[in-house]
């Protein structure tokens, strides 16, 4: 991998935590700086998938060009963060039309990857592991579903809040079941990341060590939701700063994407490399003729 594609994958792999710190900062919301700052983010992770992919998305053999669209499918969610949430901070910090704008984009976040895991599954069939591809593609065609129920359950809550004024008792009243359905979509994102790891282990996509980290870090996600339990926590009313409570972090809507964003890196960073290797072959052909 030469520096170029070395550089570009170094910060991709960064992009989601780096999110964490311009999305957080209230006072980067500032009319005409923060669509600049989030139109040149946007612009660096685009310019460097691509320099990282070479192209892929683009081949003309199918097994790069199916690298290459789940790879862009599986960054899109924090494309989309770094786009339109420069200094959005959290829901009670947002008035309610950016919040509309928040739910809006989670939506995307959620289909995206979705349809993610689900190009991802195909690449996978393609060099014989179906085993893990199929738990996790089941665990995700149940989650992405349940985030779509979500996310447009906030967006109507905030859409009324924004048109009467306040959120209307018959929406407060279905609280506790919407918090159920972020934990279990929560849940099956998480485990549909460790079944997809270990897939990419299996075909040796991933690294052992690479592999056993993935798989960790989103078992430990995983217990950390179970931990909290089925309440999603106001975070204004935790006796500590929300960051310092994982069981709220990890179950943050766009938390459970992280994983799956650098998986993302991985396959794009894959289809640049079998171009790299296919490109010598045809030169070596072209020579024999």
């Amino acid at each position: 991998m030469n520096t170029v594609r070395r550089v570009s994958y170094v910060f991709l792999c960064i992009v989601p935590f780096l999110c964490f710190v311009v999305v957080g900062v209230r006072a980067f919301r500032v009319p005409g700086i923060y669509q600049a700052a989030g139109v040149a983010y946007f612009a660096a992770i685009a310019i460097a998938a691509w320099t990282l992919s070479a192209g892929a998305i683009r081949a003309d053999v199918q097994g790069r060009r199916l690298l290459g669209l789940a790879g862009t499918l599986l960054i899109t969610p924090f494309a989309l963060v770094a786009l339109l949430w420069v200094g959005l901070g959290g829901p009670w910090q947002a008035n309610p039309t950016e919040n509309q704008m928040r739910y809006l984009v989670l939506i995307v976040m959620a289909t995206a990857v979705a349809g993610g895991f689900v190009v991802l599954r195909e690449a996978l069939s393609q060099a014989s592991e179906c085993f893990y591809a199929t738990l996790g593609f089941a665990a995700i065609m149940l989650g992405g579903p349940l985030y779509l129920i979500w996310n447009t359950f906030a967006f109507g809550v905030f859409f009324a809040k924004e048109h009467t004024g306040e959120v209307p008792q018959a929406l407060r009243s279905l609280d506790d079941i919407f918090d159920l359905l972020l934990f279990v979509a929560g849940f099956l994102t998480y485990l549909a990341t460790v079944a997809f790891a270990a897939s990419l282990g299996r075909v040796q996509w991933l690294g052992r060590r690479a592999t056993r980290a993935f798989m960790i870090v989103s078992g430990v996600a995983l217990l950390f939701l179970v931990i909290r339990g089925l309440h999603y926590p106001d975070p204004r009313a935790l006796s500590t700063p929300w960051y310092t409570s994982p069981g709220f972090v990890v179950g943050i809507p766009a938390v459970p994407f992280i994983m799956p964003f650098l998986f993302g890196v991985v396959l794009l960073r894959r289809a640049g490399e079998k171009q790299s290797q296919e490109g010598p072959n045809q030169t070596s052909e072209v020579g024999r003729q």
